[in-house]
Formats: C-alpha cells, sequence, structure tokens
C-alpha cells in the first residue's frame, strides 16, 4: 500500500488522540459557556457537497474535506483518488482536475491542522521574513493589533502565522515557476491547502530523489539542473531552507524540487548563508553516492560571493509579495 505508509497511520493515530482530547475540553467549555466552538459550523458547511474516491481515516476526513471544499467549489478537482506523501506537517493527495484546468491530475498539500504543527526550528527560518496575508501581502508593521496577537501567540496570532507560512510557499511558487525553474505550478490556494501540478500518473506518485539510483551520465546531467535552481533562486535572493534529495521528485528523466514553506531570504534572514551552504551540501552528499564528485562548500561560497556579496541589499530583497 504505497500511497499510504504505516508512518502515516501511526501519525493520524496521534492526532485523532489529540483531537479528542480538543473535544471533550470544548466540550467543558461550551458547558461552562453556553455556547459551541466558533468553527464548528463552518467545517460542517465546507465540508457539504465534498466527495471523493479515497477513503481517508477518521479524523483525517472531517480537516481533508474542510481543507479541500474551496477547490471543489471553485471547480479545480472534481475528485481525490489517493493519499501520495504523508508528513507531520503536511499531506499531498492525488486529485482528479477539472477539465478547464488544462491538467488531467493534480497535487494538493493539505497542511495538518494548526494546533497540532511543528515546524521544526521555525525561527531559524522566519529571520528576516514578513507575515504575509491570505492575498499574499505583507502586514503592516504598524498593525499592532496583529503583531501583538502574533507575539503572544493568540488562537488569532497562531492563524496568521499559518497562513504566513503557506502564503510564503505559494507565491515563491508562482515566481520561480514563472522564472522557469524545475518547480510545481500553483493554481490554487486557499487558508489550509495549495493546489498544484501533480507528477506521476494515476497509479504512483513520482518519488523523491532519496530512493532513486542512477546511471553516471545521467547523474551528472541532474545535478547541474539542481544547481541551476539553486542559483535561480538565489538570483532571486531565495534559499530553499530544507533542500535535499528528500524534497526533490524524480519522474521521467527529470527533477522537481518540492516543499517551500521554509524559503529563507538572502538579504534579511542572518543565518542565510548557513542554510545555504546546509542545501548545497545535502544535495552533494546525494549525488555523491551517484558518482559526481564536487566540493560543496566551495560552490556555496563561489554563489553567496556572486549573488549577495557583489550587489546591493536592495537588489536581493525578495520580490513575491
Amino acid at each position: 500500500m504505497n500511497d499510504y505508509d504505516e508512518t502515516y497511520l501511526d501519525d493520524l493515530d496521534f492526532y485523532e488522540e489529540q483531537l479528542s482530547r480538543s473535544t471533550r475540553q470544548r466540550k467543558t467549555a461550551k458547558r461552562k459557556q453556553n455556547s459551541r466552538p466558533a468553527d464548528a459550523a463552518e467545517v460542517i458547511n465546507l465540508a457539504a457537497g465534498v466527495t471523493m474516491t479515497y477513503v481517508p481515516a477518521r479524523f483525517e476526513a472531517e480537516w481533508l474535506k474542510a481543507s479541500l471544499a474551496s477547490f471543489y467549489t471553485d471547480e479545480m478537482i472534481s475528485d481525490v483518488t489517493a493519499s501520495v506523501k504523508g508528513g507531520k506537517e503536511a499531506s499531498v493527495y492525488r486529485c482528479k482536475a477539472q477539465p478547464h484546468t488544462g491538467e488531467t491530475l493534480l497535487a494538493a498539500k493539505v497542511y495538518r491542522p494548526r494546533q497540532f504543527r511543528n515546524l521544526r526550528n521555525d525561527k531559524l527560518y522566519r529571520d528576516g521574513r514578513t507575515i504575509l496575508t491570505p492575498d499574499g501581502r505583507p502586514v503592516k508593521t504598524t498593525d499592532h493589533r496583529m503583531m501583538r496577537a502574533i507575539g503572544k501567540k493568540t488562537t488569532f496570532g497562531k492563524q496568521v502565522s499559518h497562513t504566513s507560512w503557506l502564503m510564503h510557499e505559494f507565491t515563491t511558487l508562482e515566481q520561480l515557476h514563472r522564472l522557469g525553474a524545475a518547480v510545481p505550478k500553483p493554481f490554487a490556494v486557499n487558508d489550509n491547502a495549495l493546489l498544484m501540478s501533480y507528477y506521476g500518473d494515476a497509479k504512483t506518485a513520482a518519488p523523491t530523489m532519496n530512493g532513486v539510483r542512477l546511471e553516471a551520465r545521467e547523474a551528472q546531467r541532474l545535478f547541474a539542473e539542481v544547481l541551476r535552481n539553486i542559483e535561480l533562486m538565489l538570483m532571486q535572493g531565495l534559499i530553499h531552507g530544507d533542500l535535499s534529495a528528500y524534497n526533490i521528485l524524480y519522474w521521467e528523466g527529470n527533477v522537481t524540487l518540492i516543499d517551500f514553506p521554509q524559503i529563507t531570504y538572502a538579504a534579511t534572514n542572518s543565518h542565510a548563508q548557513e542554510i545555504l551552504r546546509r542545501d548545497i551540501t545535502r544535495v552533494c552528499e546525494y549525488f555523491r553516492a551517484q558518482g559526481v564528485a564536487s566540493q560543496p562548500h566551495q560552490i556555496a561560497a563561489d554563489l553567496w560571493t556572486r549573488y549577495t556579496e557583489s550587489n546591493p541589499v536592495e537588489d536581493l530583497m525578495p520580490t513575491t509579495i
């Protein structure tokens, strides 16, 4: 059952247990306040009329239907056929695309419920990043109400931060795809999911590079292509932030870079050079195992000098927002 591994099922059991505990707490609060959770009716309404071939696990069904409802309503997809990747921050589903999209299949990346997500070392990536609104615009620093909510990590503040992570990924994909980078084309976004190009066929999703063995000539070609994308990003002042063979898809002889919520801005993140060096080192380690010799620290140093130290800071400011 390659679309739904045991680790993913274990994760869902954990989330269901947490949800049950959270639900009990809400019911207690309901008895005290004689009021229902503010978002309960919204979840029910969003889920109404959403049908799918894929059969989700018990807890998964509620948040999956709610997260994908707008893509059905906007006639972007007509069905969800399988789960193709599970993770603690997000899961990816194979969807049947509506004809007007020009695609047969699309991938929906659905983030875990906000109260259970825990992006590792998120402060490292938030350094120098603006907070983005649902329409991809930066929150004004003069919006003291929102800034206080974020700082105090109120329910509203957490929602704003969650939306910002998602919008950084979406706007980055928009920009990089427009520039010809090997990344998925983004089609739509809502407050908990991204809809983008799917790689694979109706039965099998494209594997990540960590499970792929390459012949020497192909390995050299694909290594050069990954470096081209790293350089293209840095030309825009962007660093992937979590690049490795686990975040590069391989399909029909081509690579596609994925997973951009931790996008880092070279001009404003004080750890940017370190993050770039780590990305390049991880890529080089994979291709070294495929027979491609390289010097990751030298590559990183050369790129950093070429696109940061020799350019004014304002030229490297992000242009996605």
